[in-house]
C-alpha cells in the first residue's frame, strides 16, 4: 500500500507511555484470545453501553496525551490512514465531522468506560473517538493469522471510522433500539452483526476512494485487497469460534461469518458507493 507522503492532519492524541495501569478490582483477567470473539475490530456502538456498565469507568484518572502527529512510523501511519478516510466521507457523507483518534499501550480511559488492549481497536460513540492499541497490529497476525500487509491494517481503522460514521448517521441509535425490541438474543445479535458488515463494506468504499482524494498519495496497490480479504476470512466469528476450541454457533455471532465479512468488504470496495452497504435487509 502506498502511504508514505500522505496528507496529515495532526487529529491524533498520542497517549502511549502514559501508563494505563489495571483496572480498579483486580481488572478483567483475559487474554486477547479470549476477547477477540467479542470485540476484534471494535466494540460496536449498539453495545457500547454495556461495555460502560462493566468497566465502570473505574481504573487509572483521566489522561491527557500528547497532541498532532506522531514521530513513529506506526503512529504517523494512522495519522496519514486516517486522514485519508475523513477526506473520503467528507465527500460521500453531508456534515460529516471526523472522530478523534487515540493511540495509548495497555488501558485508557475512554468515554464509554476502561478500555484495555485485549479489546483490540474500538469506537467509543460517547466521545466519537477511534481507540488504537497499535500492539494489536502483531497480535492480531501471530495469534489470529491476519495479514500483517499495511492494507490490512488500515482496513482495521477504516472500519472503526465506520462505527463514526453510523453514529453520525443515526444506525447506531437505530440499531439499539431495534435490540431493545427484539425477541431473544439471537435476533439482538442479527442486528449486531448487520452493523459490523455495514462497517466493513465502509471500509471497502474508502479503499476504493482513497487515491481518489489523495491524488495518488495514499493508494492501493496489487495484491492489497487479498491481504484485506485474508483479515476478514481471520477474524469472522466462526473462524474465531473453531480456533477457541468451541462449536461454531451462528446464533451467537456479534460480527459476522468470514464469508460475510470478505463479501460484505469487497461489495463496498467495488462499488465505492456507501449506498450499497444496506447490510440490514435480512437482519
Amino acid at each position: 500500500m502506498r502511504w508514505r507522503g500522505g496528507e496529515t492532519s495532526g487529529r491524533i492524541e498520542d497517549r502511549r507511555g502514559l501508563g494505563g495501569g489495571a483496572i480498579a478490582g483486580g481488572g478483567i483477567g483475559v487474554g486477547v484470545l479470549a476477547l477477540i470473539g467479542y470485540f476484534v475490530f471494535g466494540i460496536d456502538p449498539a453495545t457500547t453501553t454495556q461495555l460502560a456498565s462493566q468497566l465502570g469507568g473505574v481504573g487509572a484518572s483521566e489522561q491527557q496525551g500528547q497532541m498532532g502527529t506522531p514521530k513513529d512510523e506506526a503512529g504517523r501511519f494512522v495519522d496519514v490512514i486516517g486522514t485519508n478516510i475523513d477526506k473520503v466521507w467528507a465527500q460521500k457523507l453531508e456534515g460529516y465531522q471526523p472522530p478523534l483518534v487515540r493511540i495509548y499501550e495497555q488501558g485508557t480511559q475512554t468515554g464509554c468506560g476502561y478500555g484495555q488492549s485485549a479489546m483490540g481497536p474500538f469506537y467509543c460513540p460517547n466521545d466519537k473517538t477511534v481507540y488504537l492499541d497499535l500492539n494489536f497490529w502483531q497480535e492480531m497476525e501471530t495469534q489470529l493469522g491476519a495479514s500483517g500487509a499495511d492494507f490490512a491494517r488500515a482496513y482495521v481503522i477504516a472500519h472503526e471510522f465506520g462505527h463514526h460514521v453510523q453514529t453520525l448517521t443515526g444506525t447506531s441509535d437505530q440499531v439499539r433500539q431495534a435490540q431493545q425490541r427484539a425477541r431473544g438474543q439471537g435476533e439482538a445479535n442479527r442486528y449486531s452483526v448487520a452493523l459490523e458488515l455495514q462497517a466493513d463494506c465502509y471500509a471497502g468504499v474508502w479503499a476504493r476512494n482513497a487515491a481518489a482524494v489523495s491524488n495518488g498519495q495514499v493508494a492501493l496497490e496489487p495484491g492489497d485487497i487479498e491481504e484485506g480479504m485474508k483479515t476478514a476470512q481471520a477474524i469472522g466469528d466462526d473462524t474465531l469460534q473453531r480456533r477457541g476450541g468451541g462449536r461454531v454457533s451462528p446464533e451467537s455471532f456479534t460480527h459476522g461469518s468470514s464469508a460475510q465479512r470478505v463479501e460484505w468488504l469487497q461489495r463496498g470496495y467495488q462499488s465505492g458507493d456507501p449506498a450499497s452497504c444496506d447490510t440490514f435487509g435480512g437482519a
